[in-house]
């Protein structure tokens, strides 16, 4: 993999906040780990461990109880942020349905005044399949502008105008999914496979995400991109982007 962090940029900072422990893996993987390569600050806020309704493989096993689920579904999530060399926070808030309380709101926006994010990913608003993914997206824009409010908790530091963007839902065509970036996560694509690779409670989803790294490639080479994008991460971002040229 080339060096990334080499690259004329200033490092940035990366929040996503994601329903499932392994949302993040899935929906997002490539581009934490492109940021990271970079020399980005990469936080992952996941809000549950997803021990009821996201680890299918492992209630299958015989003899398995709630204590162990949680205990692998985060020795998976940690193993594969590692793979992605991201940091990863649990709330452990409960999934199925994920509910989020006052007091989780304002750990969130103690989290996002302490990183000053330049980028926060999140999850779709309307997931009809899921809607502990609604909640996430719906928290991670109540604690952004809570965290931009000049006078809430004064001995912190207001977040600026934090770019949000939506990863893609597993079925986007039911979720209103309009992607307007085509992330080229080809150099880091390796690290996404590792990543995909740990997460043995979900291990049927590894296919689908391949596959669909491939296909938003091709799409991505349609749309302008050279012969060397391989793998692509699709997003849609929720706030106008600010330029000087049209292109």
């Amino acid at each position: 993999m080339p060096d990334l962090s080499s690259e004329s940029r200033p490092s940035r900072s990366v929040v996503a906040i994601t329903a499932h422990s392994g949302d993040f893996v899935w929906r997002a993987g490539g581009a934490l780990a492109l940021s990271a390569a970079r020399g980005d600050t990469v936080q992952v806020i996941c809000l549950s461990f997803g021990e009821r309704g996201e680890a299918q493989g492992l209630w299958k096993r015989e003899g398995m109880d709630m204590a162990t689920v949680k205990r692998i579904r985060r020795e998976e999530a940690e193993a594969a942020a590692a793979a992605l060399e991201v940091q990863v926070d649990f709330y452990d808030l409960g999934d199925y349905p994920l509910v989020v309380s006052a007091e989780d709101n304002e750990r969130i926006v103690a989290a996002l005044r302490a990183v000053q994010p330049d980028v926060l990913l999140t999850h779709v608003p309307n997931d009809p399949y899921n809607r502990d993914h609604n909640t996430a997206h719906e928290t991670a824009l109540l604690t952004r502008m809570i965290a931009q409010a000049m006078g809430h908790d004064r001995g912190t530091t207001p977040i600026g105008a934090t770019q949000v963007l939506m990863f893609e839902p597993h079925q986007p065509e039911v979720c209103g999914f309009t992607p307007n970036l085509l992330l080229d996560i080809t150099p880091v694509f390796d690290r996404k496979q590792k990543a995909m690779e740990v997460m043995s409670a979900q291990s049927h989803l590894i296919e689908y995400y391949t596959e669909l790294g491939r296909r938003r490639g091709q799409q991505a080479r349609r749309n302008g991109a050279g012969s060397a994008v391989l793998h692509a991460e699709a997003y849609q971002r929720m706030f106008p982007v600010v330029g000087s040229e049209l292109i």
